[in-house]
């Protein structure tokens, strides 16, 4: 990571509420996957049952929750009261649930008569499909193939307090943590079915679907995905549009192709348990235009296979989908490679006002010969938009590189002998040892520069807005963590110091056994003194700033660069302080410890409770962990601001080396035609890092530690087996 990207506060912070989604997560899948060593399955026979579980558990959450929403507006007359209907859970984003496939009701069944669990589960399946149309044939109902005891074990898992309670964006997570985990395990297809989230969003965040008008309105604004794989591309556009306040069922319609069947399953259990319907046709989109949607969709969105070098030239002679012609075709007459055909096709299928958003692999923005040409003509068409690099480790089954390419075909006319060339490769963060993927402030700053570049300065500064707006908020929260943490710490302080005192004039005790303890104690008084100034100047310069935007966060580019410039003391001061937390700590704990082993000697007649002081250092580390998050919050925030502001100082889209540059299309002529944001962007001036983020660097190498400390568990078990069997 490099230093100067920003890290999302939920992962730079690693709050609780982080970690404990994580522990989850890998608890959950540990189950799941413990069926291989619990049964004769292999992972492609229970892979959609488990999904089926997830999907029944996710279904219920939404279900409660809309069940709770709507008796409120029962409540509160923004509903009538009459007879609750299917319609009115799915208007809230939830699939109805009939009683028998609810998650309670089946959990108490199994209590009863765990035997029967199984048949309850396919059952379950049956009668969800038997309500909702989309679902027919879909859903998993083959769940006695599983141990009764075994099923029931995995489903109690998923019942629990904390699954109960789960949000629709946590849930969201735990599904795409299972299609991801089944795709490193290549148990379908290569994990072709799933494209990582963080991906999709960028795309959504660039082509806006739901924006504008549609083409043809008696069918809404048509959003096509012609490999469509698990459905995310629909999820995350739904995300999108409804967090605009507008509700997706009136504003587009879904279509989808996937080649395969159990894929097809996956999406539409996807939809459905996000309140949502779209139609998914079996197709081999190379072949078929199943819904004959060519120059009618609003907004097409892919992650499309790459490289694929077997397709048939023969049967897509002549095809409409392709205007700028083949690529190229070997001598057994397959096209050498497929990655034109696609990037043909999504600007094919977008209407004369579409945008497209699509996944591609790194190679084939410069490749040479006759994909040259078809480049060459695409790119003079005016409609290629905006050209993202994205480095290696995003996906979970493949470590290539990738790019992300946009096309607007109503792009107006200032802008279209141009092309944004934005190169993130440095910018992510780190999920696992070999996975990465994008904060959620990265995204946003990303998207911001894309914002930049079509002349939408409004939004930018109500993004810089909003990071000082959260730097108050996050801001407003660090007195009570520090006062917590003030008192643990000055209760150890006091019951160390009195044993310091009573053991000063002790002759019993030589010198060198009172020393560790007399030197804590001392150093402690010291650390506290000056932290303690320290924290009080820290407090006031947090009230002074959140009362100098008391009236509001600052609104103009000017009224912003002094809002980050006022903030930069209290940032550097802020970064101060948490050094001096985690230092106090360490002393305290360093002198309890000291003070722990001179009160068990003989020569010690005082009062001194190891055990009560034992207890508090540990809660003093908490607090401590507290207050050291709460201050790295406020002033994450704030280099949220200085990335932004440091970048375009202005507001307004500029060259920045090693990120991002927008190119007419001379020079993209003068480059062989290559559409390759690297080429272009340059490379970054080497930073003299004054802000070197340590402690992400820290976490990083934790992440790493701890993947190969798994990593090691696993083969070291392996070997233990291998051996036992050999010596059977």
């Amino acid at each position: 990571m490099a230093a100067d990207v920003p890290q999302s506060a939920p992962d730079m912070m690693q709050t609780d509420g982080y970690k404990n989604i994580s522990k989850l997560e890998d608890t959950l899948w540990e189950a799941a996957d413990s069926l291989r060593a619990n049964s004769k399955l292999t992972s492609s026979d229970y892979f959609m049952p488990v999904l089926g579980v997830i999907f029944l558990r996710h279904a219920a959450n939404r279900f409660d929750a809309a069940h709770r929403q709507i008796e409120a507006d029962q409540a509160s007359g923004k509903m009538p009261k009459r007879t609750i209907r299917p319609a009115d859970y799915v208007s809230r984003r939830s699939l109805f649930l009939p009683e028998l496939a609810r998650f309670d009701w089946l959990m108490d069944r199994a209590t009863a008569d765990p035997a029967g669990l199984p048949a309850l589960v396919t059952a379950a399946m049956q009668a969800v499909e038997d309500d909702f149309e989309p679902l027919k044939g879909v859903l998993p109902k083959d769940y006695g193939i599983f141990e009764p005891a075994v099923l029931e074990h995995l489903m109690r898992l998923f019942n629990s307090e904390q699954i109960k309670q789960a949000t629709g964006d946590v849930f969201g997570r735990i599904y795409e943590y299972f299609l991801a985990k089944f795709s490193m395990q290549k148990a379908h297809d290569n994990g072709e079915f799933f494209t990582p989230s963080s991906l999709v969003q960028m795309l959504v965040n660039v082509i806006e679907p739901g924006h504008g008008t549609p083409s043809d309105p008696t069918l809404g604004q048509v959003v096509f995905d012609p490999a469509c794989g698990s459905g995310g591309m629909f999820v995350q556009s739904s995300h999108f549009i409804e967090e605009d306040g507008e509700d997706t069922a009136r504003k587009v319609t879904f279509y989808g192709q996937e080649k395969n069947g159990d894929t097809i399953r996956i999406a539409k259990m996807n939809l459905a348990v996000h309140g949502l319907e779209g139609t998914i046709a079996d197709a081999i989109t190379y072949y078929e235009d199943r819904y004959t949607l060519t120059g009618k969709c609003d907004f097409v969105m892919a992650n499309p296979p790459f490289n694929v070098d077997l397709v048939d030239g023969e049967r897509i002679l002549g095809d409409i989908r392709l205007p700028f012609g083949l690529p190229g075709v070997n001598k057994q007459k397959k096209v050498s490679n497929g990655n034109y055909l696609w990037i043909s096709y999504f600007w094919s299928y977008l209407s004369p006002i579409g945008r497209a958003g699509f996944v591609m692999s790194s190679q084939a923005s410069s490749a040479g010969k006759s994909e040259m040409g078809v480049r060459r003509k695409i790119v003079e068409t005016g409609d290629v938009d905006v050209m993202v690099a994205i480095r290696s480790n995003f996906f979970y089954t493949r470590a290539v590189p990738c790019e992300l390419w946009h096309f607007d075909r109503s792009k107006p006319a200032e802008r279209r002998g141009h092309v944004l060339m934005l190169d993130a490769r440095s910018v992510f963060r780190k999920v696992t040892r070999t996975i990465c993927d994008f904060s959620p402030e990265q995204l946003r700053n990303l998207t911001a520069i894309v914002w930049l570049y079509r002349g939408q300065q409004d939004r930018f500064l109500a993004l810089v807005a909003d990071y000082v707006s959260r730097i108050c908020t996050e801001g407003a929260k660090v007195a009570d963590a520090l006062t917590t943490f003030d008192g643990l710490l000055a209760d150890v302080h006091t019951r160390v110091g009195v044993l310091a005192t009573a053991v000063v004039t002790l002759e019993a005790l030589d010198a060198a056994n009172k020393q560790p303890l007399l030197e804590g104690a001392a150093e402690l008084t010291g650390a506290r003194a000056l932290y303690e100034a320290d924290a009080v100047s820290v407090r006031s310069g947090l009230t002074a700033f959140a009362a100098a935007c008391s009236a509001g966060a600052p609104a103009t580019n000017t009224e912003q660069h002094a809002a980050r410039q006022a903030f930069d003391p209290h940032a550097e001061a802020i970064r101060g302080l948490i050094k001096q937390v985690d230092l106090l700590y360490k002393l305290a704990a360093r002198t309890a410890d000291a003070a722990a082993a001179i009160a068990g000697h003989e020569a010690v007649d005082t009062d001194h409770d190891r055990r009560a002081v034992a207890r508090l250092v540990r809660q003093l580390d908490e607090a401590r962990r507290v207050a050291v998050e709460q201050l790295r919050h406020t002033v994450y925030f704030h280099r949220q601001v200085v990335w932004l502001q440091d970048r375009f100082p202005k507001a307004e889209l500029e060259h920045v080396p090693g990120l991002v540059k927008l190119v007419t299309v001379k020079d993209i002529e003068a480059a062989d035609w290559s559409l390759t944001p690297g080429r272009y962007v340059g490379v970054a001036p080497p930073d003299v890092d004054d802000d070197f983020d340590f402690e992400q660097t820290l976490r990083d190498i934790h992440v790493e530690l701890a993947d190969l400390n798994r990593e090691a568990t696993t083969l070291a078990s392996q070997i233990q087996d291998a051996l036992e069997a050999l010596a059977v």
